[in-house]
């Protein structure tokens, strides 16, 4: 190499060529759990595959039946992990082709043989085949459930598919970056497959040179921040390169909050931000995105406040109306995005939106992101509205059109809403209560699974396409009310992977916002303590948010009789009993909300003693009565069950 430090570069920059493209982690990641012969499959050749059953995440150990692999692969042409093509049978479908012969106690081996992997999968010559993908699976169901072994995170198993020609790679450490204190001993091992020599470099420096396709050495991290280790293999006729980096993390620095900093995004300028994020009792964090190169730096490690509750750093030098996707790097394992970002980017359900519905959608950053990031973008242009002030109609006089964006309208997103007013109108609609649309998880959802709370699901549209909705709806009259759903959030909210209790797969008990187990049986998803001040003060910006952002005009509160920390478990009848806690929640969450708009809504799906239903509506708040039977009743033509009385406020008192 003529210049090792400009290769070094292009190769941690851009990418590790097929050894790390789409971001999977290599086979080698999982080599005790899988182990390949030849060591580097190529898609010319067969491959033959022992799988560990009791490593990765241990469901097949001790199982003694028959297994088999559900089994695709990753090509040049998949959007991302999750897109397998030329998958060889449906799941749940036991073929010989895809059984395995168990070899020892959880060993089994899987094999192409007679074919080649091309051949195996039948992939077109005009395709390049970048990974085997894995999820082995019991022959039949156990306790109603497929027995699946995946690796240790519960993610799918990858292996590598080369070219022909000559490789090289770092078996050990198996990431392309690692984080190390001070002193630590890295061991290191590099492998290649037909290479007569190999030459290990520390930053531009040569450190050990072998004869073979096999070296090793440990080396003892010294100085601080960011170290390169790489391995040059060469052979008659050919050369090949692997890289990985170490950070040295250094003490974390202990420093406040300059003042005015809030939780998530504040934008200084339209070149800087700081980034804040609420993590008490968490050792350290980076910052890594679009910004960094994904990569760990010194500008990116965050300080820490004295009282250990937030760890922040300043972003300079950014582009004025860029748009930057970065996530939190935390405790050297955790990897989420700012829980109050306005925007998300999706690896999984962002390729399925369509231009129509969100023009110049950024890519995710495969390989470089795990999960849901988030977005950040200064110098953005405000939306100018066309009604500032408007005036709802009187609680007395609403007609209400609940309405799932996904449903209502073939094109599922709000200009499409803007040009079917009419129709609504005409029926004589004055409110329009939109189903849940701040982000969730998947597409196709009605909402309630939510997990990033500030964030306008793209499946609808850009957010200035929901203002123009709401100005719209606006200057015809119309008021709209956000469902909101505060009761719970589901898995991939960030606040719920900051804090998480893997072993019971549940928040963990130190999470400053969810119950570790919900408090009622009617939860969905992770149960909030709404007592929680970390909730409380969550919650106060959420409610606030979409008023003084969206013009929202209220909300209708999903499962608001949930929002108590008293437990009923077992016992549906005691948790709609009278619960003076629960009245103060939500007089609380109602105070904030008029603190913004006086008269917004709060309209509450509480189901509660009318005891205390009769409360909160004298304090302002409006409350459903279920007369959902009655009226089912009603419409079947029963001639038992149709009394309406309950849908008076004169019966409820």
């Amino acid at each position: 190499l003529k210049d090792l430090s400009t290769h070094l570069l292009m190769k941690t920059q851009i990418s590790f060529l097929t050894l790390i493209l789409l971001g999977f982690l290599s086979g080698i990641a999982n080599a005790q759990l899988i182990v390949t012969n030849p060591a580097f499959p190529a898609e010319s050749g067969s491959v033959e595959i022992t799988f560990n059953a009791a490593l990765g995440n241990g469901a097949l150990a001790g199982y003694t039946g028959d297994v088999y692999a559900h089994t695709g692969v990753i090509t040049n042409l998949s959007t991302g992990p999750s897109d397998w093509k030329y998958v060889k049978s449906n799941w749940g479908q036991n073929t010989p082709a895809t059984k395995l012969e168990r070899i020892g106690t959880d060993l089994y081996k899987f094999v192409t043989s007679p074919n080649n992997i091309r051949q195996y999968y039948s992939v077109p010559a005009s395709e390049q085949i970048l990974k085997m993908a894995f999820v082995f699976r019991s022959g039949v169901q156990v306790n109603g459930s497929w027995l699946e072994g995946k690796t240790e995170t519960g993610g799918d198993i990858f292996v590598d598919v080369y070219p022909e020609g000559l490789f090289v790679r770092f078996d050990i450490p198996s990431a392309n970056e690692l984080l190390v204190l001070p002193d630590e001993v890295i061991q290191i091992q590099a492998t290649s497959n037909s290479a007569d020599s190999l030459f290990l470099f520390y930053n531009q420096t040569q450190i050990k040179a072998v004869a073979g396709n096999l070296i090793t050495e440990s080396i003892t991290a010294s100085g601080s921040g960011k170290q390169y280790i790489y391995v040059v293999a060469k052979n008659q006729t050919e050369e090949a390169v692997d890289s990985f980096y170490y950070y040295i993390r250094q003490p974390v620095t202990e420093l406040e909050l300059p003042e005015g900093i809030i939780d998530g995004i504040n934008y200084l300028s339209d070149t800087s931000v700081i980034l804040s994020l609420y993590a008490p009792g968490k050792e350290f964090a980076f910052v890594i995105g679009d910004f960094n190169e994904w990569q760990l730096t010194d500008d990116g490690y965050m300080k820490r406040t004295p009282d250990g509750n937030h760890l922040w750093t300043m972003i300079d030098n950014l582009e004025p109306g860029q748009e930057y996707i970065f996530q939190y790097f935390v405790d050297g394992s955790i990897r989420i995005g700012d829980p109050y970002a306005e925007k998300v980017s999706d690896p999984w359900n962002d390729q399925y939106i369509s231009q129509a519905t969100y023009p110049g959608i950024l890519p995710y950053p495969t390989g470089k992101a795990t999960g849901v990031a988030t977005v950040l973008q200064t110098a953005q242009t405000d939306y100018q509205w066309e009604v500032e002030n408007f005036i709802p109609p009187a609680k007395t006089d609403m007609v209400v059109y609940e309405l799932l964006i996904r449903d209502f309208i073939s094109t599922h997103n709000y200009q499409g809403l803007i040009d079917t007013l009419g129709y609504l109108k005409s029926l004589g609609v004055n409110t329009i209560e939109l189903m849940p649309f701040s982000e969730f998880e998947g597409n196709l959802s009605w909402g309630y699974n939510p997990n990033y709370y500030f964030a306008p699901d793209k499946y609808y549209g850009p957010a200035n396409d929901l203002r123009r909705f709401i100005d719209v709806c606006h200057e015809n009259g119309i008021a709209v009310i956000m469902d909101m759903v505060l009761n719970h959030s589901f898995g991939t909210s960030p606040m719920v992977m900051l804090y998480w209790d893997a072993a019971n797969n549940r928040p963990a008990e130190n999470n400053p916002w969810f119950n570790p187990v919900a408090k009622h049986d009617y939860n969905v998803g992770f149960d909030f303590n709404h007592e929680s001040p970390a909730t409380k003060q969550l919650v106060s910006r959420v409610v606030r948010f979409w008023i003084e952002n969206y013009k929202v005009d209220g909300y209708r509160f999903d499962l608001s009789k949930g929002f108590t920390q008293k437990n009923t478990l077992g016992n549906v009848g005691a948790w709609g009993q009278y619960d003076a806690t629960r009245v103060a929640i939500w007089k609380s969450i109602a105070d904030t909300i008029w603190s913004v708009k006086p008269d917004a809504w709060v309209i509450l799906e509480h189901f509660a003693d009318n005891t205390e239903e009769k409360i909160l509506a004298n304090y302002g708040m409006m409350i459903w009565g279920n007369a959902s039977g009655d009226f089912a009743n009603a419409a079947r033509g029963a001639s038992t069950g149709t009394n309406f009385s309950w849908a008076s406020y004169k019966a409820r008192g």
